[in-house]
C-alpha cells in the first residue's frame, strides 16, 4: 500500500497536480453511497470538472462530468462556484469502487486533479458519521458524532484549511471542542456558528477521513409570528365568549324543549284517557237506565180445609206476580 501511494505521489508531481484538494481515504460499507467534496482554485471556477475512475492518472476512465451531468444512476456531480467546491456522489458501492480522481479539465494543457481511495467493507465502516449533511443556526452550536474502529489521532478539519486535533481549537473563527466520553466515538462541537462556517469538513481518525457538510442559517423567529397572531386575534377575542355562551344556551334550550314537549304530550294522553273512561262509564249508566227493571214477588198460600178438596188438602198453592217498570229519568250515573 505504501508503494502504491508513492507511485501516486510521483504521478501527481509529474502531472503538476497541486490546486485540487480532497480527502485521501474513506471507509464505506458495500451497497451504501458516499459524497466526496473536491476543492479547486479560483482560476478553475469556469472550467469543466469530472470524476475519473481508476488507480492510474493516464488510464482512468470518465465517470461523470459537469458539462454532461447525470443526476440518476451510479454517479452524479455538482459544482458550487461560490465555495469553489465540486462534489461527486457514488451510489451502490461495490468492491471495484476503490480508486477515483477529482479532476479539473485544462484546455490546451495537462488536467489538474487529486486522487482518493475508498475502502469498501462488508461490515461497519472503520470511520463513519450519522449523516453527511448537518444544519445549524447562527450563534448556536452543532455536534458531529464520529464513530471509529481504527486507531490514531482524532480531529476535525475544514476542506482545504486548518484542522483541530486536540481537545479544543478554532476553525475560521468558529470554536471547536473534541470529546471522547463514549468508547469508539468522539464528538466534535462547533460553537458560535456564523454564516461563513458553512462548508465541507471531515472527521479524522488515523489515516481515514469522513466528509461532513455543514449548513448554517438563521433560526426562524417566533416573535414576529406571535405578534401577528395576537394582533389578528384581538378584535375577535370579545366575540369568542358570546359564541361560547350562545352554544351553551342552545345546548340547554334543546333538551328543555324536548322535555316540555314530552310533558305536554303525556298530559294530553292522560286527559284523553280519563275523558274516555268517564264517557264509557256514563254510556254504561244510560244503557242500564233505558232498560226495564223487573220486580218479581213470589208467595205461597195454604188453602184452608174448607176451600180445597180432599185431594188437594196436602198441596200448597203458589202465586207469582211480575211487574216491569221502565224508568224515565236517571238521577245518578251509578
Amino acid at each position: 500500500m505504501a508503494v502504491h501511494l508513492k507511485i501516486i505521489f510521483i504521478l501527481v508531481g509529474v502531472t503538476g497536480v497541486h490546486s485540487v484538494i480532497t480527502v485521501s481515504k474513506v471507509s464505506v460499507k458495500a451497497g451504501d453511497s458516499i459524497t466526496i467534496p473536491c476543492r479547486y482554485g479560483s482560476e478553475y471556477m469556469d472550467h469543466v470538472k469530472y470524476l475519473c475512475k481508476g488507480s492510474h492518472w493516464k488510464f482512468c476512465s470518465y465517470a461523470v462530468k459537469t458539462n454532461q451531468p447525470r443526476s440518476s444512476g451510479k454517479f452524479s456531480i455538482s459544482d458550487d462556484k461560490k465555495q469553489r467546491i465540486f462534489t461527486v456522489t457514488i451510489k451502490d458501492l461495490t468492491n471495484t469502487d476503490t480508486d477515483y480522481w477529482c479532476i479539473v479539465e485544462i484546455n490546451g494543457g495537462a488536467d489538474d486533479g487529486q486522487y482518493f481511495h475508498l475502502s469498501i467493507t462488508t461490515d461497519t465502516p472503520s470511520l463513519s458519521v450519522d449523516h453527511q449533511e448537518i444544519t445549524g443556526f447562527i450563534g448556536e452550536s452543532i455536534n458531529i458524532s464520529c464513530y471509529y474502529r481504527n486507531s490514531g489521532q482524532s480531529g476535525l478539519c475544514r476542506l482545504g484549511k486548518n484542522c483541530v486535533t486536540g481537545s479544543s481549537g478554532s476553525i475560521d473563527g468558529t470554536s471547536v471542542t473534541i470529546r471522547a466520553t463514549v468508547p469508539n466515538v468522539f464528538t466534535v462541537t462547533m460553537n458560535g456558528l456564523k454564516t461563513e462556517s458553512s462548508g465541507w469538513y471531515y472527521c479524522v481518525k488515523g489515516e481515514l477521513q469522513m466528509p461532513v457538510h455543514v449548513t448554517v442559517t438563521e433560526r426562524p423567529t417566533t416573535t414576529t409570528l406571535a405578534t401577528r397572531g395576537s394582533t389578528t386575534l384581538s378584535p375577535i377575542d370579545p366575540v369568542i365568549p358570546e359564541r361560547s355562551a350562545s352554544i351553551n344556551l342552545k345546548s340547554l334550550i334543546i333538551p328543555l324543549s324536548v322535555l316540555i314537549f314530552i310533558v305536554i304530550v303525556s298530559l294530553f294522553i292522560w286527559f284523553m284517557m280519563k275523558k274516555h273512561k268517564q264517557s264509557n262509564a256514563k254510556s254504561s249508566a244510560m244503557t242500564m237506565a233505558e232498560e226495564g227493571v223487573t220486580y218479581c214477588n213470589v208467595g205461597y198460600k195454604r188453602e184452608t180445609s174448607g176451600q180445597r178438596s180432599h185431594a188437594e188438602s196436602d198441596m200448597d198453592v203458589m202465586y207469582d206476580t211480575v211487574v216491569t217498570i221502565k224508568q224515565q229519568t236517571v238521577k245518578r250515573a251509578s
